[in-house]
């Protein structure tokens, strides 16, 4: 009953009631920030009494401002000189799995300790190499970094991290998956002893693999967890339209109709499928836009903030290249194909339904993708509700042929044989209940 009531006012944490400096609740106010979330009320009593964290929480929780919040707190109460010599190196490093992510937490970071008066800088693959080597050299409080990037910037000597206070690892069960986890071992390494810093991590799942980490690293971490179907905010509607391969587009295009002006992102499970997309969603009259793993990093970053200020409606994006974005206002996630991973579903719709707002997350399932549905409604623990569309929904597509798909790289085996699609509507066919709900 205890630990009930303290939990219910944990849920209920302000700002204002934390021990915050005037300068770090400057910033808050100015997100417009006021409740904490559920990884908030849990973690920040415990970093800002100066303890390592272990957090579980998926993107869109609010875990980027807990280890902000903590950072510029700590920063501004230990009393160090700006960083302003060359080599000094950061008083706090931030590690991100992708360029999209680092750069997100940037952005926050900016935002949240725009009166602390520190110096930050982000460091990524595929941004001038000689820009941001002057950002360091010209001193950093703040760095946030890949880790390709921050190590070869590192070997050169640019800067040194003997002089980190706060180390903060995000996503850290994705730094497995990409293949960092010897890279990020080696920055552990170059930092100051675990007992001589203050270290947080946050990963969607704290398993074996990533606890192993945090015990091999870090100074007897405090565990906290959001429980990852906790991140389906109630307020997201879900909708279920079960639609064969061949009318999938035909009622993509219907359902842009029929939420003409709404911010869309569109979730696919391959590049190719999300370049079709954006010329077919074009072609036929909506302003569309794509990210996938083929697009170079400044023509990702262009459109992202063509989508973020409007001047697209529509963001296609595969599972990877949208890794740690953070959009605001998104109203419609739609799931043109359903994602093999469970907890991938989780994340995608989660885009919406941020900052208090509603959201609509739509799943398109044909017969392609179909055996995936039971594992991510187990991994729910719920059935997402079903919607049979009405025959007007589904709209002839504009005739046309895409351009073809510039090549990359050393010319492929084509292992795509699939016809072109028609550019014209085939007859519909009711589907048939395979499944009893």
């Amino acid at each position: 009953m205890r630990s009930a009531r303290l939990e219910h006012l944990l849920e209920l944490l302000t700002f204002e009631s934390l021990p915050l400096p005037e300068q770090v609740l400057h910033g808050i106010r100015d997100a417009k920030f006021e409740t904490c979330t559920p990884i908030q009320s849990k973690s920040l009593p415990i970093t800002l009494a100066r303890k390592d964290l272990a957090g579980q929480a998926q993107t869109g929780t609010g875990k980027t401002a807990a280890f902000l919040i903590t950072l510029f707190t700590r920063l501004l109460e230990n009393k160090t000189p700006p960083a302003s010599k060359e080599k000094a190196g950061p008083r706090a490093l931030i590690i991100a799995p992708t360029r999209e992510l680092a750069r997100q937490i940037e952005k926050d970071a900016l935002l949240l300790g725009k009166h602390c008066d520190f110096r930050t800088v982000c460091v990524i693959g595929g941004v001038d190499y000689d820009k941001q080597r002057n950002q360091i050299k010209a001193g950093v409080d703040i760095l946030i970094a890949t880790p390709g990037r921050l190590i070869d910037f590192y070997k050169q000597k640019f800067f040194s991290l003997k002089r980190v206070e706060v180390l903060v690892v995000d996503e850290a069960d994705r730094m497995f998956d990409m293949g960092f986890i010897a890279d990020l071992r080696y920055l552990f390494r170059a930092c100051p002893a675990y007992d001589k810093r203050q270290s947080m991590l946050f990963s969607a799942t704290l398993n074996h693999r990533v606890m192993e980490l945090c015990y091999e690293h870090m100074n007897n971490p405090v565990r906290v967890a959001i429980e990852p179907e906790k991140a389906v905010v109630d307020a997201i509607t879900q909708i279920l339209y079960h639609v064969g391969q061949h009318e999938k587009f035909n009622l993509l295009l219907g359902l842009m109709k029929q939420e003409a002006g709404e911010k869309v992102l569109i979730f696919s499970n391959t590049k190719i499928e999300c370049e079709q997309l954006e010329w077919k969603l074009n072609h036929n009259g909506f302003n569309a836009g794509q990210i996938s793993g083929d697009l170079h990093q400044r023509a990702r970053i262009k459109v992202l903030e063509r989508f973020q200020e409007g001047e697209l409606d529509i963001l296609i994006a595969t599972d990877v290249a949208s890794r740690g974005l953070h959009i605001d206002n998104i109203t419609h996630v739609i799931n043109y194909d359903l994602p093999q991973d469970a907890e991938d579903y989780v994340h995608r719709i989660g885009r919406t339904a941020r900052a208090g707002n509603k959201g609509t997350a739509i799943t398109l399932c044909c017969e392609d993708f179909a055996q995936h549905l039971d594992r991510v409604e187990e991994y729910l623990k719920n059935k997402i509700p079903v919607a049979w569309p009405e025959e007007e929904l589904f709209l002839e597509e504009k005739e046309g042929t895409p351009p073809r798909r510039k090549r990359r790289g050393p010319p492929k085996a084509k292992t795509d044989n699939r016809k072109p699609q028609g550019t014209r509507r085939p007859p519909r066919r009711r589907p048939q209940l395979a499944r009893t709900r």
